[in-house]
C-alpha cells in the first residue's frame, strides 16, 4: 500500500470517527412539538377555566382556546439524527434549549418558574380585561384555573375569556361570534400583548382541536404564516383593545388586521 493510500485511509477513519462522535454527542438544543389547547370559557378537570364573583357572568357560546408547545425535557439527549428529523417535519421544531428552558436545568426550578409566570399572566389578564370594560377590581374578582399549563404565553386569551364573559361583544352577542377562536400571546396589566415562542406549533394545534382563526403578536406574523394550516385566518394584535376590536369586525363583516398588511 502506498504512502499516499495509507494518508487517505488515515483521513477516511478520522472523519468517519468525528462524523459518528458528533451523531452520538447530546447537544444543547431542545424538539418541540404542537401541544394542548383549552378553551378558557369552559372548564378544566371539572372547574371553570374563569369564574367571576361580584356581577353577572354570561353564558357564551364559542370557544377561546390557548394553546401551548411541549418539548423535550432539560435533561433529555438530543443528538444529531433528532436535529437532522426535527428540521425536516412540519410537526416538529428544533429550539435552543436555553430558549424553552431559560432558567436552567432543574426540573423542579423550572416547574416553579413556569407556576409563577401563569400567575403573574393570570393576575395582568384580570387587571388588563378588568380595565378594558372601565371596571374596579374592588368590585369585581376574577379567579383563573387551568392545571398543568405553565408560562405567560395564555395571557391573552385569559382576558379576552374575561372581557366575553363579562361583557360578551357589548351589544348582547358574545365575542367569539360562536367561532372556535384560538391565539397566543402575553399581556401586560395595561393590555399590550407581547411575543412568545413556538408559534408554528401552536397553529397547527389549535387547527387540531377546530380552531378557525388564531390571534397572533403582530411581531410574529412570519413565523406563523411559515407553516400555517390551510383554512387557518391570522389575525395579528398588539393590545388587548385591538383584539376585542378585531373580533368584533370579525362578526359584522368590518375591516379585520391581517398578517399580509
Amino acid at each position: 500500500m502506498s504512502s499516499r493510500v495509507r494518508a487517505l485511509a488515515v483521513c477516511t477513519a478520522v472523519v468517519l470517527a468525528l462524523l459518528v462522535t458528533a451523531a452520538l454527542a447530546p447537544l444543547p438544543y431542545s424538539i418541540a412539538y404542537p401541544g394542548m389547547t383549552a378553551n378558557v370559557l369552559g372548564d378544566d378537570k371539572g372547574k371553570p377555566v374563569i369564574t367571576i364573583t361580584g356581577a353577572a357572568g354570561r353564558k357564551t357560546a364559542g370557544q377561546l382556546r390557548m394553546t401551548s408547545i411541549v418539548a423535550t425535557g432539560p435533561e433529555a439527549s438530543v443528538h444529531l439524527p433528532d436535529m437532522v428529523k426535527g428540521w425536516f417535519r412540519t410537526d416538529e421544531a428544533v429550539m435552543p434549549r436555553e430558549a424553552v428552558y431559560p432558567v436552567g436545568n432543574n426540573t423542579e426550578e423550572i416547574a416553579e418558574h413556569n407556576a409563577r409566570q401563569m400567575q403573574e399572566s393570570q393576575n395582568s389578564a384580570t387587571s388588563a380585561a378588568l380595565g378594558e370594560l372601565g371596571k374596579s377590581s374592588k368590585d369585581i374578582k376574577v379567579k383563573l384555573s387551568l392545571a398543568d399549563v405553565g408560562g405567560p404565553s395564555a395571557g391573552l386569551m385569559f382576558a379576552l375569556g374575561i372581557v366575553d364573559k363579562l361583557n360578551g361583544d357589548g351589544a348582547g352577542k358574545d365575542l367569539t361570534g360562536g367561532r372556535t377562536i384560538a391565539g397566543t400571546g402575553t399581556i401586560t396589566a395595561g393590555g399590550a400583548v407581547g411575543a412568545v415562542g413556538g408559534v408554528p406549533l401552536k397553529t397547527q394545534a389549535a387547527h387540531r382541536d377546530g380552531a378557525t382563526v388564531f390571534l397572533v403578536p403582530r411581531k410574529e406574523c412570519t413565523d406563523a404564516r411559515a407553516e400555517l394550516p390551510k383554512g387557518m385566518r391570522l389575525i395579528p394584535v398588539t393590545t388587548l383593545d385591538g383584539a376585542v376590536k378585531a373580533l368584533k369586525a370579525l362578526q359584522t363583516g368590518g375591516t379585520v388586521p391581517s398578517c399580509g398588511r
